[in-house]
């Protein structure tokens, strides 16, 4: 099968996918797949950290519930982007006697106790896009995400192939996220002069206005490196209001940062591919529920980083448009 990412290190595990759907029959659902499974209901919850407006979780969704759709499962999504609250709705997961929980970790100490109460109260846990250098450290046995720190180093080593020399600056719109701060100090293990620009992600006219008063007040900033899509996107713009000539590169894709990579106004995009994700987190619960599989034997599944650039867009863009890449 041709690839169209440019994977840097990856496990190979995401192969089920298409096990599982090739036993999908037209109808949806696992019951006519034979076995203990044959005819039963479940229900997941996702509980992730979601912030009101970011485009990203689309994909994580659509991912979710395309696998909830082929193994007859009830999916009950629910998010905050507040620690605190997020940790309430895995408890109120809990009590309301889910089959499963799959959950995002981007404040590990204060989410993780949650997830170890369902975990003791012996319902299956996965945890997936953030927290996998944390996630066993709360009894979840599996994690699916990108490796944040390899990331952020092809981030910073692919700005220097491409002939930055001045200063980067690293954009975090969530300041404390396990995974944004990884990123990050990533790309400063490759880059060294990097510095770190905190903005608020919930309001995007105050991120455009943050980083073009850096770019106005330190012309010696040749690359701005985005953590999301919609901040690259901010990003171009205050480039363009502030007259610079800072290269942007950014982790995750939409169709309007793909367009931007295909045209050239953008450099390049490290995909964690939220779609597999969704998907697979989903599906390794009710392989595990279902037949007592753990996938990737304690260690992280990885479904990134892949870099996405002006020599694979054109085969990504597609997918895109689908909202599922």
């Amino acid at each position: 099968m041709r690839t169209v990412g440019k994977p840097l290190k990856t496990l190979a595990a995401v192969s089920v996918l298409g096990l599982v759907v090739a036993g999908c029959s037209s109808e949806g659902g696992a019951q006519d797949e034979g076995g203990a499974a044959a005819g039963e209901e479940y229900t997941i919850a996702m509980v992730t950290h979601e912030a009101p407006g970011d485009t990203f979780w689309d994909k994580i969704r659509n991912g979710a519930e395309a696998a909830a759709a082929n193994h007859n499962i009830t999916l009950n999504y629910s998010a905050d982007p507040d620690a605190g609250r997020q940790a309430t709705l895995v408890q109120n997961a809990i009590d309301s006697g889910v089959d499963g929980v799959a959950v995002t970790l981007p404040t590990p100490d204060a989410i993780g106790p949650a997830a170890q109460d369902a975990v003791d109260a012996g319902i299956p846990v996965v945890a997936f896009n953030a927290g996998g250098d944390q996630y066993r450290d709360h009894g979840v046995s599996m994690y699916f995400g990108s490796n944040e720190d390899l990331a952020g180093q092809a981030v910073g080593t692919q700005l220097a192939e491409t002939g930055s020399t001045g200063k980067t600056v690293c954009v975090i719109q969530e300041q404390g996220q396990v995974q944004l701060e990884t990123r990050c100090a990533g790309v400063a293990k490759t880059y060294p002069n990097t510095e770190i620009l905190y903005v608020n992600g919930r309001d995007l006219p105050s991120v455009q206005q943050t980083i073009g008063a850096k770019l106005q007040q330190d012309p010696s900033v040749t690359a701005i490196v985005a953590l999301g899509a919609d901040i690259a996107l901010a990003a171009q713009q205050s480039k363009d209001d502030a007259g610079s000539q800072a290269a942007i590169a950014t982790f995750d894709l939409n169709q309007d940062v793909a367009q931007q990579i295909q045209s050239g106004g953008i450099a390049f995009s490290v995909d964690q591919q939220p779609f597999v994700q969704g998907y697979m987190a989903v599906t390794s619960l009710w392989l595990n529920i279902t037949n007592g599989n753990d996938i990737g034997g304690g260690g992280p599944v990885l479904t990134g980083p892949s870099i996405v650039d002006s020599s694979n867009i054109d085969a990504i863009l597609p997918y895109t448009e689908n909202n599922t890449r």
